[in-house]
C-alpha cells in the first residue's frame, strides 16, 4: 500500500497546533494529559499511566511475540520558581536546556499548585539599555534573569497572596506560526512535532484498517528534557524507537524537509541492525531520510538503553533549526517522520 497519500497534512497540522498550545513543561501534566486522553478517545484508544506520569497507548499487533515502544516526549523546556525578589519578581532555575538568550522577552505561564495560571515575561535584571550600563553585556543565565508577573504586585507578600510560591512551574509561550510555504515556526517543536506524527499514524491506521506487524506501545514521557524520560521501560518491550528532533547546522546532516535517522548520540551508537533496517524501510515507503550523529544530544531510546533496560535503541525525527530556541521545521519533515513511523510499525522484517 502506498502510505504517503494517506497522511492528512491538514489534520496533522491541526493536531500539532493543539498540542503546541497546551502547556507541558517538564513534570507538568495538568493540561496535556486530559488533551491526550481526548485525542486518543476520538480514535478509539485509551491512555494509561505509570508511576512516573508517563502516558501510554497500546496497539495490538498481528504478532504479539514482540513489542515496539514508539516514544515521543510531551515535556518541554521551561523554568521553576526558585524565590521571590524584593520587587515582586520571580527568580528561576531552568528545567532542561533553556537558552536564556533566546527566551529573553518571551511570554510565559506560571502554573501554581492551586490550579491558577498567571502570565508573565522573561527579563534580564539589567533589562533596559536606557537604564543599565551592562544591559547588553550582562550574562544571560538563570541567576541574571527573572520573571515579571503580569499582576499588580510589588513585594514578596503580594506575590504570595496570588498563590505563587517556590516550586511553581513555568511554561514558555510557543508562538506557533505556519507559513504558506509550509514552514512551521514555534517553540517546543521538540518534541511535540513527533507527538503529532504519532497521532497521525493512529488516524491513518484507523482509516485504512491497518494493524501493526507487532504490538506497539506508544509512550509519551514528561521528563525527557532532564534526561529521565525513557529510563524506565515497561516489561516485554523489545525495541524502543524514539521519535525526536534531528539537528541542523555545523557538521549535522539534517534538513527541515527530511527525516533524520540517528546513528549515534552523546551516550552511545544506536542499534546497528535495526537502524540499518529503518534506513531500508525509509526507502521502501518513500520517506526522504538522512543519517546523522548527535554530539550534544541524547534521546529517550539511549536513556532507556543507559538505564539498563534490555531493549534495542533506535531514533529518528524531523530536523529543526534553532533547537531549544524558537525552532523551525517544515511540514515535509513531519510527513516524512510520520511515514517512516508507519513503515516501522507495519514492517514484518523489523527484527530480522
Amino acid at each position: 500500500m502506498e502510505l504517503k497519500s494517506k497522511i492528512n497534512t491538514e489534520r496533522l497540522l491541526d493536531t500539532l497546533k493543539t498540542v503546541l498550545d497546551t502547556p507541558s513543561v517538564v513534570g507538568y501534566t495538568a493540561q496535556i494529559h486530559p488533551l491526550l486522553e481526548k485525542m486518543a478517545g476520538q480514535l478509539g484508544y485509551t491512555v494509561e499511566y505509570d508511576r512516573r506520569r508517563c502516558a501510554y497507548i497500546r496497539i495490538p499487533g498481528k504478532d504479539d511475540s514482540r513489542t515496539i515502544c514508539m516514544g515521543a516526549h510531551l515535556d518541554t523546556i521551561g523554568m521553576v520558581v526558585r524565590s521571590i525578589t524584593p520587587e515582586g519578581w520571580l527568580n528561576v532555575r531552568n528545567l532542561g536546556g533553556v537558552n536564556f538568550h533566546s527566551v529573553e522577552g518571551e511570554n510565559v505561564y506560571i502554573h501554581t499548585r492551586s490550579g491558577k495560571t498567571y502570565t508573565g515575561s522573561v527579563i534580564c535584571k539589567s533589562h533596559s539599555v536606557h537604564v543599565f550600563d551592562d544591559a547588553r553585556s550582562r550574562e544571560r543565565d538563570f541567576a541574571e534573569m527573572a520573571i515579571l508577573i503580569d499582576e499588580d504586585v510589588n513585594s514578596p507578600e503580594e506575590v504570595r497572596a496570588l498563590g505563587i510560591q517556590p516550586g511553581d512551574l513555568i511554561s514558555v509561550e510557543p508562538r506557533c506560526v505556519i507559513t504558506p510555504a509550509g514552514f512551521i515556526k514555534s517553540r517546543h517543536l521538540d518534541d511535540k512535532a513527533s507527538v503529532a506524527a504519532l497521532f497521525e499514524t493512529l488516524a491513518v491506521m484507523k482509516e485504512e484498517g491497518l494493524q501493526p506487524a507487532f504490538n506497539v506501545l506508544m509512550a509519551f514521557p514528561i521528563h525527557e528534557e532532564i534526561g529521565l524520560g525513557g529510563r524506565y521501560v515497561p516489561e516485554n518491550v523489545d525495541a524502543y524507537i524514539a521519535l525526536d528532533i534531528g539537528l541542523i547546522g555545523g557538521e549535522q546532516n539534517g534538513t527541515e524537509k527530511t527525516v533524520t535517522i540517528g546513528a549515534a548520540d552523546r551516550i552511545a551508537p544506536y542499534d546497528w541492525q535495526m537502524t540499518t533496517r529503518v534506513q531500508e524501510i525509509a526507502k521502501e515507503v518513500g520517506a526522504e531520510a538522512v543519517m546523522d550523529i548527535y554530539y550534544r544530544y541524547a534521546s529517550d531510546a539511549t536513556a532507556a538503553f543507559n538505564g539498563a533496560n534490555n531493549i534495542i535503541p533506535v531514533t529518528f525525527g524531523m530536523a529543526v533549526v534553532s533547537s531549544h530556541g524558537y525552532e523551525r521545521t517544515h511540514i515535509d519533515g513531519i510527513v516524512n517522520t510520520t511515514l517512516l513511523a508507519l513503515g516501522c510499525m507495519l514492517d514484518e522484517k523489523l527484527f530480522d
